[in-house]
């Protein structure tokens, strides 16, 4: 896609003016991404196929509710639509600065006032993506219910389909029918989660402020968003004392840590391959002796 012909469809659209070219930069294996130029200064842009429009819109209200939280920083939504043969979104352009203990610490206070933000059901009112995967967000009034069926379930299924052998889809089943276990008089609220919190999805400002992006946007278990810390790295205990301090986790938090990572493995399973069976069934593994 052009930058004239974004340019024009901006001005249209929103009064903004790009300026020159567009300058490719690196993040994420889904996307185009790129720097450029406006009236209002440097711009970040995702393209993508017309295909895409659904997804750069659900990201867009995710940003936009998380703004609206005023706990965590995230980039602010400038436009999102389709033009031409491309898909866009549009959002303000942050200069980062070297991550630091104190950064963590502010990062996880303020997640827990992200954390803070309820509402009586789980999901959302829209559905969105994991990576590029289809996330099933139907709202549902009960949490074990909503994360073994809009979660576990639709990526089992396709990862069956996708070649996951056939003893671990038994050993997932397993898990399934015995989660019960695992919330033995734990009733999580239903917060406002990131929902893909891994270490590349936060960075810090260069006044320290820290800011969290690309995120999947849904009412859960907080749990999920802390569990998903733990699993690529990226977060120091700074991090963790500081989020603590602020709202402590529930007796048993360690034994969901892997039960809400299993979506994530699945996930990657489906999306790049088996190379990560291994880790599967590992989270599985350490799983199913908890079972009765």
């Amino acid at each position: 896609m052009g930058v004239k012909l974004l340019s024009e469809e901006l001005r249209r659209r929103c009064g903004i003016r790009l300026l020159g070219g567009a300058e490719a930069v690196g993040g994420g294996s889904i996307n185009r991404a790129f720097k450029v130029l406006s009236e209002q200064g440097p711009l970040f842009l995702k393209l993508n196929t017309p295909s895409a429009l659904g997804m750069f819109e659900a990201e867009a209200a995710g940003l936009e509710i998380l703004a609206q939280a005023e706990a965590v920083r995230v980039p602010a939504v400038v436009a999102v639509g389709a033009v031409a043969d491309a898909a866009y979104l549009i959002l303000e352009w942050i200069v980062f600065g070297p991550k630091s203990e104190a950064a963590e610490r502010s990062l996880g206070a303020d997640l827990a006032s992200q954390h803070r933000v309820t509402r009586s059901e789980f999901g959302w009112d829209r559905d969105n993506t994991i990576g590029s995967t289809p996330q099933v967000n139907a709202p549902t009034g009960d949490w074990p219910t909503f994360f073994c069926e809009h979660r576990l379930r639709y990526q089992l299924a396709l990862a069956v389909r996708n070649g996951l052998p056939a003893a671990t889809a038994a050993d997932v089943e397993r898990l399934l029918d015995k989660v019960a276990v695992l919330f033995d008089a734990y009733e999580p609220d239903a917060s406002l989660l990131h929902g893909d919190l891994w270490g590349g999805n936060w960075g810090v400002t260069t006044d320290g402020t820290p800011v969290i992006f690309d995120p999947a946007v849904y009412y859960g278990d907080r749990e999920t968003d802390l569990a998903m810390t733990r699993l690529f790295g990226g977060f120091g205990s700074a991090f963790y004392d500081a989020y603590a301090e602020a709202w402590p986790l529930a007796p048993g938090w360690e034994r969901r840590v892997e039960l809400y990572n299993l979506y994530h493995l699945l996930n990657h399973f489906n999306l790049f391959g088996a190379g990560y069976l291994a880790s599967v069934q590992g989270a599985l593994e350490k799983l199913l002796r908890y079972l009765p």
